[in-house]
């Protein structure tokens, strides 16, 4: 009788610990789950406080080119040791600003140089991050040397019904530019477009005329 009990209580306090070790993992699933749900909130927060900080450094600028500079300093904030350039459309084609820190050397030939008025209104027309390969494919011609040894896209600036310009971001190719990291400088384009057409208006003004 004694063992009978025992093997009873034996398998009983199996049990009990087979329901306990199922319950311990659904519990690790859960607190996994919820550190990862607190990881995206957190880093959405920061998006969002970079993206406020850069509104508010940028309200009331009206020197075009210390508000592009502000702006290539804030990309950088989102995708680090990449070069920035900015491509404004303008009546006479474009205008293009350099970042005055970019901080890799990729020749005399660089990208920049090789956009067109044609390329720039490609791109500005059809409002939507382009990478590299598609701003190739749209007519992008330049030393494939220097193209082969970066990874650049494109950010528009403005809306279907009216180009502004795209900022154009590139760094190394062993260091690929990230979906993540072109959709946080996408968060900052509405307000430095409006920023941009606000100089613009301004100009006059300021110039007397």
């Amino acid at each position: 009788m004694e063992n009978l009990a025992d093997n009873r209580a034996l398998r009983t306090i199996r049990k009990l610990n087979a329901i306990r070790h199922k319950q311990a993992q659904k519990i690790d699933i859960l607190c996994n789950d919820m550190v990862l749900a607190n990881k995206d909130v957190i880093e959405q927060l920061r998006l969002l406080t970079y993206t406020v900080d850069f509104y508010e450094s940028i309200t009331g600028e009206i020197d075009m080119t210390a508000l592009l500079d502000k702006a290539a300093r804030q990309v950088r904030q989102f995708v680090k040791d990449c070069n920035v350039a900015i491509f404004l459309t303008n009546s006479s084609g474009f205008e293009l600003h350099m970042a005055a820190d970019n901080p890799i050397e990729i020749g005399e030939n660089n990208i920049e140089s090789c956009f067109t008025e044609g390329l720039v209104n490609e791109i500005c027309r059809l409002n939507k991050i382009s990478s590299l390969d598609d701003m190739c494919n749209m007519g992008l011609q330049g030393n494939p040397n220097i193209l082969n040894s970066i990874s650049a896209a494109a950010i528009p600036l403005g809306r279907f019904s009216e180009p502004v310009g795209f900022i154009l971001i590139c760094r190394g190719a062993e260091n690929i530019l990230t979906a993540r990291e072109l959709e946080k400088v996408a968060t900052i384009t509405p307000g430095l477009r409006n920023a941009i057409n606000a100089c613009r208006s301004m100009m006059p003004e300021i110039l007397g005329e």
